[in-house]
């Protein structure tokens, strides 16, 4: 399997990344802001969606990094340090709001009511597997309701 590497600079961009993150799970201690650096960087624990699945009907998992740039501000919703080894799973990634004279307003959407709002001089997000990827007998679904 290929290891996925992206960028995104417009909303096409980021739904891009967003499809290929859904379902992702991270840990509230693999996120942060480097604030030095103004970059909010995440680890991720990904669901290969691009990939099929093998002869025994394992699908695949990655860990991958996620940053986004330019970040000026962060606020969490329901996200709180007390909890480092909770996990949370990743809806979507979406642009709030855009301004033309520059700067946007990201939101990554977790299920349930967790949510991180990052205010940004423009988007600029990377995405890049790291590690080998390894088996998994679940396959995240979702009701249509």
């Amino acid at each position: 399997m290929t290891p996925l590497k992206l960028r995104a600079e417009d909303r096409e961009d980021l739904q891009v990344i967003s499809s290929a993150l859904q379902d992702s799970l991270v840990a509230v201690r693999d996120m942060g802001l480097l604030q030095d650096q103004k970059r909010f960087a995440l680890v991720l624990n990904r669901f290969c969606w691009e990939a099929p699945p093998d002869a025994e009907g394992h699908y695949w998992r990655t860990h991958c990094a996620l940053a986004f740039d330019l970040v000026n501000r962060v606020s969490m919703r329901d996200i709180g340090r007390r909890f480092d080894d909770r996990l949370i799973s990743l809806l979507a990634i979406e642009l709030e709001s855009s301004s033309p004279a520059g700067g946007s307003v990201l939101l990554l959407r977790f299920a349930g009511k967790p949510a991180i709002r990052l205010e940004v001089d423009r988007i600029l997000c990377h995405l890049e597997d790291v590690g080998e990827a390894w088996p998994t007998a679940w396959r995240p679904g979702h009701r249509l309701d």
